[in-house]
């Protein structure tokens, strides 16, 4: 584990506010807080890919599948426990082919950003994840895709129902990376440590 988070490749400067070791951490916190808030609002439209993307960008591929899957899980013990999803085969089925695919969608927002140059600036790491979702979300739809064949629910795939969770997606992302950035702006630990340095230097 901490191997993985010393071989940190990509968003370990823009996507997390704080030192690596903390990171899955604050990804945990962060993706399952957010998919509790989604998965009350939004119910079956929880922007699984968005938070692909960002435990991809913020972690090495292992601890982003742990992180994601935590995510997953709260959304299902929600949507059993709170939103009273019905208790039957087909229904744990779907949840189950919701969890694999976001899974798929971690991996795939991983190779993507590993492919990627790795740009410091907020326009080059904005199209990075921008590409990064793209493949996310399309990867993501596809794994669901293919489960119709055998779960039902293909009427609900059409192009009005995927632009809008698309552009869910989107906006997610877009809030999930502006509290990055601002946690990143507002950490304390980062500043205290600036003071640190700076009384050391002055001695």
């Amino acid at each position: 584990m901490a191997r993985d988070l010393q071989s940190l490749q990509v968003g370990d400067s823009r996507l997390v506010p704080f030192e690596p070791r903390h990171a899955p951490l604050f990804c945990f916190a962060l993706l399952t807080a957010s998919c509790a808030l989604a998965s009350f609002a939004l119910a079956c439209a929880t922007p699984f890919a968005a938070f692909a993307v960002v435990a991809a960008a913020m972690l090495p591929l292992r601890p982003a599948l742990v992180v994601v899957t935590g995510a997953w899980l709260v959304n299902q013990g929600i949507g059993f426990a709170a939103l009273h999803y019905p208790i039957e085969a087909s229904t744990m089925l779907w949840g189950l082919a919701i969890g694999i695919a976001a899974l798929a969608a971690t991996a795939v927002s991983a190779a993507v950003l590993r492919a990627l140059p790795r740009g410091r600036t907020p326009l080059a790491m904005a199209i990075a994840l921008a590409l990064t979702l793209a493949g996310a979300y399309a990867v993501y739809e596809i794994a669901l895709l293919a489960a119709t064949p055998f779960l039902g629910g293909a009427g609900s795939f059409t192009a009005a129902i995927m632009t809008r969770i698309g552009v869910v997606n989107i906006a997610w992302l877009i809030g999930l990376v502006a509290v990055c950035e601002m946690v990143r702006l507002l950490n304390p630990f980062r500043r205290a440590r600036a003071v640190v340095r700076s009384g050391v230097r002055a001695h």
